[in-house]
């Protein structure tokens, strides 16, 4: 039997959406694992949350060293995975370099901008939820001097850091603030014991209220402030439980609705995701309710909408000169 090339095309369309149906995504994690409490452990509650709704398996691999990125999502691309998807925004090259090579395949990172056909960036306003919880670290302090310890001295920690400051002179325009980085290498996202020593050394100059971006390292950082009686802000997942009663907040960074997304409807291109899109928000549940009170929370909520409808504009770091202070 002779088949017409119209046949043959719409066979072949239908054929390549088969494939696509039946793709798995894959998740590659990276440094500090996917229960690190934090940022992967967002992600993993995205594609969690996607296999649960849709009775789908996803293929996914957690980096344990840097030479293991390229080589995991490659392999991920051999067996087909669709999309694969990058956390953390040491993956951008690798995320790159091989999405070249596989056109045919979706690609996704989180916290960085790959310009490719087949790649979705996904980025967030880190400053705007961080400002929030600056705002709630300054109504809290009793002493009028709060602190932050990043993670990784990368611009991205700088976001966090800077808007935070923001939201704490918004506040208290005379706030006191001291900040220290971790490290400069993959090793500062995973060193509770070093958090530990830099909120201790914090605490000696009088600040009683700290952040912490830092992923694994802020463990360390949320023992010493209930060890010393201060407070304690977290980051990405929701950490309040950590240590109730001491977690004043946590600032929420939505990797989880980011990885979801993009495992329900990959979309090429860059997606910026702030307090509008519901991609950064300061935690609240029964582990802090205690500790806000009623005005903190109308005055931070006030920020909130301020910040959605531009009457608050929230300098970005890595944009404006004005957080390179």
């Amino acid at each position: 039997m002779r088949i017409s090339g119209v046949f043959k095309f719409s066979f072949l369309c239908v054929a390549l959406n088969a494939a696509q149906v039946l793709a798995e995504p894959a998740v590659i994690f990276d440094m500090g694992g996917k229960f690190d409490k934090s940022f992967n452990e967002a992600a993993n509650t995205g594609i969690q949350k996607w296999s649960k709704e849709t009775g789908k398996k996803f293929l996914e691999f957690e980096i344990s060293n840097e030479s293991q990125r390229e080589q995991a999502i490659r392999r991920m691309a051999e067996k087909g995975a669709s999309p694969i998807i990058g956390i953390g925004f040491a993956q951008a090259s690798s995320i790159e370099k091989i999405a070249k090579e596989f056109p045919k395949l979706q690609f996704a990172i989180v916290d960085m901008v790959v310009d490719a056909p087949n790649v979705q960036s996904v980025v967030f306003k880190e400053q705007e939820g961080s400002f929030l919880v600056g705002a709630l670290a300054a109504m809290a302090s009793k002493s009028g001097k709060v602190g932050f310890v990043g993670g990784m001295d990368i611009p991205l920690i700088r976001k966090f850091e800077c808007g935070y400051r923001q939201g704490a002179l918004f506040v208290n325009p005379k706030v006191g603030f001291v900040g220290n980085m971790t490290g400069s290498t993959g090793a500062a996202w995973s060193d509770p014991t070093r958090g530990g020593e830099l909120a201790k050394a914090q605490f000696s100059q009088g600040v009683d209220v700290v952040f912490a971006a830092a992923g694994g390292t802020g463990i360390g950082v949320y023992q010493a402030a209930k060890d010393a009686g201060k407070l304690a802000i977290g980051v990405d997942s929701n950490q309040n439980h950590i240590q109730s009663g001491t977690m004043l907040s946590s600032m929420l960074k939505r990797v989880d609705v980011a990885v979801y997304n993009v495992a329900k409807a990959h979309k090429p291109g860059i997606s910026v995701l702030g307090l509008k899109e519901g991609g950064v928000d300061y935690a609240m549940d029964e582990h802090n309710a205690k500790l806000l009170t009623p005005d903190m929370k109308k005055r931070v909520e006030a920020a909130k909408a301020d910040i959605i409808s531009g009457k608050i504009k929230v300098a970005d770091y890595m944009a404006d000169n004005a957080c390179k202070l």
